[in-house]
């Protein structure tokens, strides 16, 4: 092979790698484009139908990353090590699984479904900046830090309910680190869901933030009653032991580890953002069963 066919072919190579980096940073900008209007769309979608923003104002727009598959044992899933939100098809435009369907054109159910899972995101998003600080346990965000207090004193030892239908038969267990903060993320994405389903539906006949009508606030009030009386405020985990899990794949915790009216309070005040007085008239309310979180 002469010198002057040895050139080419280094100048063929050259192209070809320029090329194809050339081809990456646009795939890679076309990317987080996509990704910022796909949030920039969910924000401005979920103020128009008056639901809660506040925590979602906190991601930055290319954090999640949003996938759709035909799924069928879970609505939804998240992957925190890929900061990946994979959702059923169902929930994409058209049901085409390439970006997520207007929040006006879901249903209540998978409104709730998405919220479960953002809000799963966003205490992921919250360790990511806590880690990134360098300054874990000193000056870790006000609801992170109060999840470890209630990890500690709450979800260290509960009760789980072993057959899910019957509330009412419960067993103690000791929960490992990965356990007890499962259960607790669990609970709090179930209270945050339950919170976005309810308001829409009591907002669903009058078309009014239920901020602005009384009659709407109360009712969603008394529903809460009604969920802390059943029990439905109770999340669950995946077990560690591998002899437990062959038995149950999850294990939902029973009525009297669910969670606590201090918990509903945080959770509304600094993630949902509900308004002061709202949550004046809840803790008035429930005056005659406040009780500490721990």
């Amino acid at each position: 092979m002469n010198h002057i066919t040895i050139r080419l072919c280094l100048a063929w190579c050259c192209w070809l790698v320029l090329a194809f980096l050339a081809e990456a940073a646009v795939t890679t900008r076309d990317e987080e484009s996509g990704k910022s209007q796909i949030w920039a769309r969910l924000l401005d979608d979920a103020g128009r139908v008056q639901l809660p923003t506040k925590f979602l104002k906190a991601f930055p727009p290319d954090f999640i990353h949003f996938e759709f598959d035909d799924l069928r044992t879970y609505a939804a899933e998240y992957h925190p090590d890929e900061h990946r939100m994979v959702l059923n098809r169902s929930l994409s435009f058209n049901s085409a699984g390439r970006t997520l369907k207007p929040l006006d054109k879901m249903t209540h159910k998978e409104l709730e479904v998405l919220y479960h899972e953002l809000f799963h995101a966003y205490v992921d998003y919250l360790q990511v900046v806590e880690a990134d600080s360098g300054e874990t346990g000193h000056r870790s965000n006000g609801l992170l830090h109060f999840a470890r207090e209630q990890q500690t004193c709450r979800y260290g030892e509960v009760e789980i309910a072993p057959i899910v239908q019957r509330k009412d038969e419960t067993e103690s267990r000791y929960l490992t680190q990965a356990e007890s903060w499962e259960a607790l993320n669990e609970t709090w994405a179930v209270f945050i869901g339950w919170a976005v389903w309810n308001q829409l539906e009591v907002q669903y006949k009058a078309g009014k933030s239920m901020f602005q009508e009384q009659r709407q606030a109360h009712q969603w009030i008394r529903r809460l009653k009604v969920a802390f009386e059943t029990g439905d405020l109770r999340g669950y985990y995946v077990p560690e032991d591998p002899e437990e899990r062959r038995l149950a794949r999850k294990r939902h915790l029973a009525k009297s580890s669910q969670l606590t009216l201090k918990e509903a309070e945080v959770l509304m005040k600094q993630a949902l953002g509900f308004q002061h007085d709202f949550i004046e008239r809840l803790e008035d309310s429930f005056e005659s069963s406040k009780a500490s979180a721990c």
